[in-house]
């Protein structure tokens, strides 16, 4: 396992921001920063937890640790950006921001189960993403996420997710938000 320093984490954070954030997120009007960040306020506005805040911030940071292209899912490749995500984080957080973040891929598909205007009102980049990531979930899957303890963060993650795709949309820098990942990380570590 590698060294829990708080600072230099925050500084690898940074780095994949830096690096890869300036793309653009796979068939949307935002970058993979932009959409981080609009993420993370709307879940700040919500007057979350700041571990719901940072995994809202982190939510989409497999898109930056993945080998694939952005475009991937237009080649009919899943990148499985949540689990690659969780994975990298789960060195660092406890569940309160991994768990969201490693089910909101499912929480889509929840949604689409449960709620058919939900998926009416989807991106087409994410209608594609979609269908790569298994459709909706049948009904066995819809019973074992309603079952799952962290199912209710992932959803409010989702609907952050779903809403934070807006061009020019103004928001607290990174460095705000990486305040939030320090905080947390400082406080697991007591």
């Amino acid at each position: 396992m590698p060294e829990f320093n708080p600072a230099k984490i925050v500084e690898e954070i940074k780095r994949l921001f830096n690096d890869k954030g300036n793309a653009m997120y796979a068939g949307e009007p935002v970058t993979q920063t932009e959409h981080a960040l609009q993420a993370a306020y709307s879940a700040e506005h919500a007057g979350e937890s700041p571990e719901l805040i940072v995994a809202a911030l982190l939510h989409d940071i497999g898109h930056l640790l993945h080998k694939h292209d952005e475009n991937c899912a237009t080649q009919g490749i899943d990148d499985l950006h949540e689990t690659i995500g969780a994975q990298w984080l789960i060195q660092y957080f406890q569940q309160e921001v991994t768990e969201p973040i490693r089910l909101h891929v499912d929480a889509k598909r929840y949604r689409c189960a449960t709620d058919k205007q939900y998926h009416s009102q989807l991106s087409p980049a994410s209608v594609l993403s979609l269908q790569l990531q298994g459709g909706p979930f049948d009904q066995r899957e819809v019973e074992l996420f309603e079952n799952n303890r962290w199912a209710e963060s992932a959803l409010r993650l989702r609907s952050w997710d779903e809403a934070a795709k807006i061009p020019d949309y103004e928001t607290p820098e990174l460095e705000y938000f990486l305040t939030y990942v320090q905080s947390v990380l400082k406080q697991q570590a007591l």
